[in-house]
């Protein structure tokens, strides 16, 4: 870009752009951390409402489940009725929701809340990346993207951590109350700040497809998160996933017939959306699901009670901050989308195999090494896959594909939590001592009280652990390994279709 170009768009720049980014990535922490805040107040919570094993299932899962269920839907309906409007919608229902949480006197009402947010949520996660598309140009989106990606991550890591520091100052509602003033604050910023934009082609909602949409991702998320306690071939578990697939075969027929359909089936067509698509899945699949083996090991091989446990964390989230505001821009203009992303998930590839490999005894200082791997290679590969998937679709339509996106993360995350637990268990189940009987197969708890006071049954019961713990984990590497370079290969074939191959080199080096 020439000196007079540069100058020109400069000049045409948001100059509250950077002040409403800070607003989006706010907003987005929160959501973020609302996914994991909750888990260390489940005993409180437990005791002080005298809540049953069922209704903290529906008080953790009833948020997962609704803002899954409602992205796409609420990705659309932002651009069609209008993008500032959806993000203060969102961001007005997720505060009160938040704010009923806090003063719950019962599960019902806390359940109720929960619902509360995932809806205002799920308007509000798409939203922040299409508002964020439409501030900022080619050349600054990169980075914008980064620090949009590296709060999200930041949000995950960081939630038990923030957690345990408010469950230590105060009771449990203020994990839901430390929600109210940031979403008070948004509203008012946003609503000063935010211009209205929405999608001037298409004004007409697709009601049949919202309502077959949400059908089809709740019912396939809650087949996926309901794995680990009913097993893969349940009743509930194959119900749910069958029923999924089905309303899900048929959106997708309704979206193709429909003249003015939610979800434009035509993007699916473009190897960059697809690359995009797949390897953010797979990603997630691989990420997820190893995170939630870590935490059992920082549990129950290292023995770090949940906050500590969470603390341990904060080395990936101090990666996924750094690579994503500063290496990832770099790395996009030095090798490109297509290559970038090999990169980065190599990277985090390697952090998951050295954290696999962490010996629990005495080997905190590699792990602390494995998870600044893993959390600067999700740093430069994230905001490079999410700037091809907004790149790869038209403007107007990048609420849509936000929401889609965030949806199949979502079943990517669920997934990898669920295969991966089972991986585990079938492992463990197959080495622990087979004299301490069946149940004692299913968890490391179990076994433990089973081997009793016998240090020579509790030494076999740790090691059975570990190796299912390795063999898990380096699993959960290989997939983000694979999701990444498969998307990578599909990036770059796109890149070079685009340009033609004379000029490949030039164009992968160009920013999308």
């Amino acid at each position: 870009m020439s000196e007079q170009s540069s100058a020109a768009t400069a000049q045409q720049r948001d100059p509250r752009r950077w002040w409403i980014l800070a607003v989006l990535c706010s907003s987005l922490f929160v959501i973020v951390l609302d996914n994991t805040i909750l888990n260390v107040a489940i005993p409180s919570i437990t005791e002080q409402l005298g809540a049953s094993t069922a209704e903290i299932q529906w008080t953790l899962n009833g948020y997962t489940l609704v803002l899954s269920g409602l992205l796409i839907t609420a990705g659309g309906l932002s651009d069609r009725l209008g993008r500032k409007r959806a993000l203060l919608l969102g961001l007005l229902v997720f505060g009160g929701g938040s704010l009923t949480g806090a003063l719950a006197k019962s599960p019902e009402v806390l359940i109720a809340a929960r619902v509360l947010m995932g809806v205002g949520a799920a308007f509000l996660m798409p939203g922040t990346l299409a508002v964020l598309v439409r501030t900022f140009d080619d050349e600054e989106r990169p980075r914008a993207i980064g620090i949009w990606a590296a709060v999200s991550s930041a949000g995950m890591a960081l939630g038990p951590v923030v957690g345990g520091f408010l469950l230590d100052h105060f009771w449990w509602g203020s994990t839901f109350l430390i929600n109210v003033p940031v979403a008070a604050v948004g509203l008012v910023a946003m609503a000063l700040l935010l211009r209205e934009s929405k999608d001037p082609g298409h004004s007409r909602p697709d009601l049949l497809g919202a309502l077959l949409s949400t059908v089809a991702v709740v019912s396939l998320v809650w087949s996926v998160i309901t794995i680990p306690r009913e097993g893969w071939l349940s009743p509930k578990t194959l119900t749910a996933g069958l029923l999924g697939i089905a309303v899900g075969i048929t959106f997708v027929w309704w979206e193709r017939r429909v003249q003015d359909p939610m979800l434009d089936m035509a993007m699916f067509k473009n190897p960059k959306f697809r690359g995009a698509v797949f390897g953010g899945i797979l990603t997630a699949f691989g990420m997820a699901g190893s995170l939630f083996l870590l935490t059992q090991d920082l549990q129950f091989l290292r023995g770090y009670d949940p906050l500590e446990a969470g603390a341990q964390l904060i080395p990936m989230a101090v990666g996924v901050l750094f690579s994503s505001v500063v290496v990832s821009p770099r790395v996009l203009k030095k090798l490109g989308i297509g290559k970038g992303v090999a990169l980065g998930v190599s990277a985090s590839a390697a952090g998951l195999t050295v954290v696999a490999l962490a010996p629990a005894s005495n080997g905190y200082l590699v792990l602390v090494a494995g998870l600044l791997l893993l959390g600067g290679g999700a740093g430069i590969s994230g905001p490079l896959v999410a700037n091809a998937l907004l790149s790869s679709i038209p403007p107007e339509r990048a609420g849509t594909g936000s929401g889609v996106n965030n949806t199949l993360q979502e079943l990517g995350s669920g997934l990898g939590v669920g295969v991966l637990g089972a991986v585990l268990v079938a492992v463990f189940s197959q080495t622990v001592p087979g004299r301490l009987g069946t149940a004692a197969g299913e968890s490391y708890p179990q076994a433990v009280k089973a081997a009793g006071d016998s240090q020579a049954l509790l030494s076999d019961v740790r090691d059975s652990f570990t190796s299912a713990l390795t063999v898990s984990q380096l699993i959960g590497a290989a997939a983000v390994l694979l999701g990444g370079w498969i998307a990578g290969m599909l990036l770059r074939a796109d890149r070079a279709a685009a340009a033609g191959a004379p000029a490949e080199n030039a164009t992968e080096n160009s920013p999308a």
